[in-house]
């Protein structure tokens, strides 16, 4: 067996080869074996069918999908997500919608969606979407989770909206399984009933004394008795005292992550323990303040998709978006640039990609992008 020398390196690495070794002689191959047995709890797609709507707040639905069978579906870690499959009018795209259910309930998944402004996909599901209403769905991915080695057992939150989706999973999670880990959950709304779980969390936080939950206002009205917004270093610290040593999960608006990690720095707080949701959708040119100044995001350009067909968009769309509209589907899951599955190769042509692009260095190295934070600079040619 070949074994590359920088692999004995790692703490282990001899033992793990000479394991590798011994059994190479009864070593076979079970590939259906082996399909079998990850399916149920890694499938590709899953059928949904929504079993009951209920409305948080005037602006917020959460929506209960079963498997029309009944059956359990694939567990998942608190913080996950699933990429839901919605058709808007003629094009069919995916969201990914964080999990606000327990992981302990293995019949059914909770995603909570928000009205947004602008909203193609969001507003749509909460407008028109009825029990009944049947869906598919990626299975549950993610890594936006408490981690017990690394994580520690006293964690904060920093909430906005729907944001507090995952964040709702984790306390949850917490609760039925027992667990002493403490939670504090700093959660920000604009007015007192836009506070989505607000009668859930609270009666939480009166049975539980490891899980504390502050709600703050940007625009309350005169009988709020509680925080009141910005969510500045002053307040944080107010609120729950120096953060230093304890996780802090951010999720929420992305636009505000860069604020409020200045925030918590500002404490003394280390990047290495703040932790940002990422299955957003990131900002388009030329709000995101490194697109190139001299580059006009509206201005059209041709972006030839090898074997399929030519499309003519402007330079400030989204690829992934303009390819769905014209009826091509890539894989997509987080459309924030993370996960990869919307990868492409670029033939010929320049793209920006948004910094939320996780790109590896063998994309870099071999002209593959992510397609839903990329966006042609110039004429493109590329491969999906």
């Amino acid at each position: 067996m070949s074994v590359n020398p920088l692999a004995r390196l790692l703490e282990g690495a001899d033992a793990v080869v000479a394991e590798l070794e011994r059994r190479a002689d009864s070593a076979v191959d079970h590939p259906a074996d082996a399909a079998a047995e990850i399916a149920p709890y890694h499938p590709k797609r899953i059928e949904l069918t929504v079993s009951e709507v209920i409305e948080e707040t005037p602006s917020t639905k959460t929506f209960r999908l079963r498997r029309p069978d009944g059956t359990d579906l694939p567990p998942f870690v608190a913080g996950q997500y699933i990429s839901l499959d919605v058709a808007v009018g003629d094009v069919l795209t995916n969201r990914a919608f964080s999990l606000s259910s327990s992981p302990s309930v293995r019949d059914s998944y909770d995603v909570t969606v928000r009205r947004l402004r602008g909203g193609r996909v969001s507003n749509h599901l909460v407008d028109n979407v009825a029990v009944g209403d049947r869906f598919t769905s990626g299975g549950p991915m993610g890594a936006f989770c408490h981690d017990p080695l690394f994580h520690g057992d006293d964690v904060i939150f920093l909430a906005g909206g729907s944001g507090v989706a995952p964040a709702m999973s984790m306390i949850r999670d917490v609760v039925d399984r027992g667990l002493s880990r403490r939670v504090t959950l700093l959660y920000g709304s604009r007015q007192a009933d836009d506070i989505i779980f607000r009668d859930e969390l609270d009666a939480i936080a009166r049975e539980h004394p490891n899980i504390v939950v502050h709600h703050i206002l940007s625009a309350p009205d005169p009988s709020w008795t509680g925080a009141v917004g910005p969510l500045d270093a002053k307040l944080i610290e107010s609120l729950v005292g120096p953060p230093a040593g304890r996780m802090t999960y951010l999720c929420g608006a992305s636009y505000k992550y860069a604020y409020l990690v200045r925030q918590l720095t500002s404490l003394g707080q280390p990047a290495r323990r703040i932790r940002m949701e990422a299955n957003y959708i990131a900002q388009p040119p030329p709000q995101d303040p490194r697109w190139p100044a001299d580059v006009d995001p509206k201005e059209e350009v041709t972006v030839s998709v090898r074997g399929r067909k030519k499309i003519i968009m402007p330079r400030g769309r989204a690829l992934l978006d303009e390819l769905e509209n014209n009826g091509i589907r890539p894989e997509a899951s987080c459309r924030s640039g993370e996960c990869g599955d919307c990868r492409f190769r670029i033939l010929s042509g320049d793209v920006y990609h948004a910094e939320e692009a996780k790109l590896r260095v063998s994309d870099q190295h071999f002209g593959f992008g992510h397609s839903c934070v990329a966006f042609p600079l110039t004429d493109l040619e590329i491969e999906v």
